[in-house]
């Protein structure tokens, strides 16, 4: 497959893990509709195995292999979700999983891949140290490497959720979904703009971890800004390939703060009884904070996951 996905393969995804993958619900809810000014669609991708969106790329990923590649096992680097999720996707074909965490990695995170049967290899909380763990490990066992968000059968498969959202909903105005390294945006944009060209798709991102939104702003890729936010799945720096497919599709990045973010999270658990994660909060807290670009309008909104530390919530 080339650097960035078609539409074409992101329908091939989605035949490819139709048999592991839960087609997750389309929610609404009239009271956030009516803050909003707009009627919002919630693709709930936490109902999703492994608690987020990250299993449709992973899934995608491992199934994609051949019987020799995959025989040798997967190996990724992940702050906890994409680790989940390609440990639980490498089960499902009976294969090794490898995955290198972070210090500080959200403790039920951690748990959830190894009760997936990944193994866990802890680094410094660095990108750099994140990706030269994952090297020595594919080295020494010759697995494949999965990157989170830069593998184009990872991205097509992330893409998958727009698809399903977009037969759900019956159409839209306009989409949003969280950016960190870019996997799920890529490839929903990707999904949107094959099904409906002009639509306008956002992406949400934290004050604290804005690489997106400047790297945008600049006109090239940022990769020297220290996050700090509250959203621990959205910590990464966009990825040169993912960066592309942002400026190729039109993508809007619209920062929030993790006050906003929180509260958004709070209202979505007390209006709609689901629990999401902080980083999936981030796209009704954008809708919220930036009104006009959504108003009157059918918005479609990637709650991106709901893998969250019950002894950490950030109200308490």
């Amino acid at each position: 497959m080339r650097e960035l996905p078609t539409l074409d393969d992101i329908r091939a995804a989605a035949e490819r893990i139709a048999a592991h993958a839960h087609r997750t619900p389309v929610l609404r809810a009239r009271g956030i509709d009516a803050l909003a000014g707009a009627t919002l669609y919630f693709k709930c991708e936490n109902f999703q195995r492994a608690g987020a969106f990250k299993f449709r790329g992973a899934c995608n990923a491992v199934w994609a292999l051949s019987d020799a590649d995959a025989a040798r096992g997967v190996v990724t680097h992940s702050s906890g979700n994409h680790g989940a999720a390609l440990a639980l996707a490498a089960r499902t074909r009976g294969i090794p999983a490898h995955v290198v965490v972070p210090e500080g990695t959200v403790a039920t995170k951690v748990d959830a891949i190894r009760a997936y049967g990944g193994s866990v290899h802890v680094c410094a909380p660095t990108l750099a140290a994140r990706d030269a763990a994952a090297e020595q490990v594919r080295a020494a066992t010759g697995a494949t490497l999965v990157h989170p968000f830069t593998n184009p059968w990872v991205m097509a498969g992330q893409g998958t959720a727009t698809l399903e959202l977009h037969d759900q909903a019956g159409g839209l105005d306009a989409l949003i979904a969280p950016v960190s390294g870019g996997g799920l945006i890529s490839g929903s944009a990707i999904a949107a703009h094959g099904l409906q060209p002009a639509l306008p798709v956002f992406a949400a991102e934290p004050d604290g971890a804005a690489d997106a939104f400047e790297s945008l702003r600049r006109g090239e890729r940022i990769t020297d800004l220290e996050a700090r936010t509250i959203c621990d799945g959205l910590r990464a720096n966009i990825g040169a390939v993912n960066f592309d497919a942002l400026r190729a599709h039109g993508v809007r990045v619209l920062t929030v703060s993790d006050a906003e973010t929180v509260a958004a999270m709070r209202l979505i658990w007390q209006r709609m009884k689901i629990i999401v994660e902080p980083s999936s909060a981030t796209v009704l807290a954008a809708v919220l904070r930036y009104p006009e670009p959504f108003a009157g309008r059918r918005v479609g909104l990637i709650l991106s996951g709901g893998n969250v530390d019950l002894d950490r919530l950030p109200w308490t």
